[in-house]
């Protein structure tokens, strides 16, 4: 029995006519109705009732058309996963992250991409979750690292939870605040905070927490990306909520963590919900999911 056997018989099946079930496969009409008779032969009965102008299904017949249906089937998707995992040797993969997550989680996740990979073409784009949300839905991104919940409920997103971040407060090295331990959000009021530009969820949920605790934040500097935001802390223009893995990586600031249940965001993975990813994406939400170690 033959995959090209099976298919015949299933377009004679779904036409009722051998001619145009050849025409539907491109092939010959005789080679076709001698394939089908070498099935029927094969399997030791007909599968079809020929009458003159009409053509159905025997008994034999309608058990097989389910099978040979799946078979088909089975047999398409594993030539299509197994070209498009060929594929991999090129292609392109357009990811987001925000600037945080930019530095300290996916470096490590890329590189093991392009280890795995290197025929793929990686293009990245570093921005707040609000323009990335909208990238994601404009088509530019195919996957994004953002924060949750998302700044917009109305579009079609799916996300997967990556991971929950605390925040902390960073300071210049020459900060004399000779306070210690954990800050109350209210400990916000009286500080000038350098403030990242609209767009940021860093600068949502900050602006939030101190209006939850009834005061206006006040900014010394406002509108920089996360650079600019740590050049300004460390010059000591003012002070700055950040995750506290940014605050690890920089040594010469000063951190000081936020009195429970504190300050944290939840990071996602998010894709169109309307949009098959890609392998490429797919492969890199496995990395990214092993390197966090929730895979």
């Amino acid at each position: 029995m033959q995959l090209q056997q099976l298919a015949y018989f299933v377009a004679v099946a779904e036409t009722r006519h051998f001619t145009r079930a050849a025409e539907r496969m491109y092939v010959a009409q005789p080679s076709l109705s001698k394939q089908i008779g070498v099935l029927e032969a094969e399997l030791g009965t007909p599968l079809f009732v020929r009458t003159r102008g009409n053509i159905t299904l025997t008994a034999a017949g309608e058990t097989l058309l389910p099978i040979a249906r799946r078979i088909l089937a089975d047999v398409d998707t594993a030539r299509v996963e197994v070209q498009e995992l060929a594929q991999l040797r090129r292609g392109r993969l357009r990811l987001g992250a925000t600037p945080s997550l930019m530095t300290g989680l996916l470096p490590p996740v890329l590189r093991r991409f392009r280890d795995r990979w290197p025929g793929v073409e990686l293009v990245v784009e570093e921005s707040g979750s609000h323009d990335l949300v909208q990238d994601l839905h404009e088509g530019r991104l195919e996957v994004a690292l953002v924060v949750l919940p998302l700044p917009r409920q109305d579009l079609p997103l799916t996300t997967t939870r990556l991971l929950h971040e605390d925040l902390v407060l960073i300071t210049s090295g020459d900060d004399e605040d000779e306070r210690d331990g954990p800050l109350g959000i209210e400990a916000l009021r009286d500080l000038p905070l350098v403030m990242f530009r609209r767009g940021y969820d860093l600068r949502d949920l900050t602006v939030a927490a101190c209006r939850d605790a009834g005061f206006e934040p006040a900014f010394a500097v406002e509108g920089g990306e996360m650079d600019a935001v740590i050049g300004f802390v460390r010059a000591g223009l003012g002070a700055a909520v950040v995750p506290g893995t940014v605050a690890m990586a920089n040594p010469g600031l000063r951190a000081r963590r936020f009195r429970s249940p504190g300050l944290t965001r939840v990071v996602a993975l998010a894709h169109r919900r309307d949009v098959q990813p890609s392998r490429a994406a797919r492969e890199f939400r496995a990395l990214l999911l092993d390197e966090l170690g929730t895979g």
